[in-house]
């Protein structure tokens, strides 16, 4: 005959949360003092013929203080659920804070690493500047070619070493140096009679009758 809580441990816990929950509203309040006015009439007054407890109330003050003995341990397994489900909460917030830590510490390292890799990465004016070293060092092995022609092949082919050997050395990550960025010149200006804008002699581009191997 007696209520078996043992299949279901959270059914009492359930039901003291809600008489605690309904002890703390204003319906409850309302209807504890409806119900002690007129109690108090009733066997006051003797309405009826009704008056089963006179004054001063001892069956009414019974009434209060079982309520009260049954009240407060109700209201206090509330509170122990409600003190579990805030233990609960408060380690699952630990560990999603844990988690987002971890996170941001690995989000920061990755960005560390990133900028250590931007340093070693060329930019638009360093290969500029490059392409401007190559041009000039190609403009410079041209005219060195041209004026040693008459020198013959031997001539030929020691400035073919030497210029290899300047490129290999400027190509060589220890001896490279960034070179200095030169300021373009205006477009007014005539370039060098002996040398076209591209770099190549008037001469070849006169026609190959004026080549001098053809």
């Amino acid at each position: 005959m007696l209520p078996n809580f043992g299949s279901d441990p959270d059914a009492f816990g359930r039901f003291a949360e809600r008489f605690a929950r309904y002890m703390g509203t204003a319906n409850f309040l309302f209807y504890m003092t409806i119900f002690v006015v007129v109690w108090i009439i009733f066997n006051v007054v003797g309405l009826f013929g009704f008056q089963w407890d006179p004054y001063p109330f001892i069956l009414l003050n019974l009434f209060f203080s079982t309520q009260a003995s049954y009240a407060a341990p109700l209201i206090l397994l509330a509170q122990n659920r409600q003190d579990d489900r805030d233990r609960v909460t408060i380690e699952q917030d630990r560990a999603r804070d844990e988690r987002n830590l971890a996170d941001t510490e690995y989000l920061t390292r990755e960005v560390a690493a990133l900028r250590i890799a931007l340093r070693e990465v060329a930019t638009r004016d360093y290969m500029r500047a490059e392409l401007r070293s190559l041009l000039t060092d190609l403009l410079e092995a041209q005219e060195e070619l041209r004026t040693d022609e008459s020198t013959g092949p031997e001539r030929r082919e020691k400035v073919k070493d030497k210029i290899k050997d300047k490129r290999d050395k400027q190509r060589n990550p220890r001896t490279q140096q960034i070179p200095k960025v030169q300021a373009p010149q205006p477009k007014n200006e005539e370039p060098d009679s002996g040398l076209s804008p591209v770099g190549t002699s008037p001469e070849r581009q006169s026609g190959p009758s004026s080549d001098p191997e053809s």
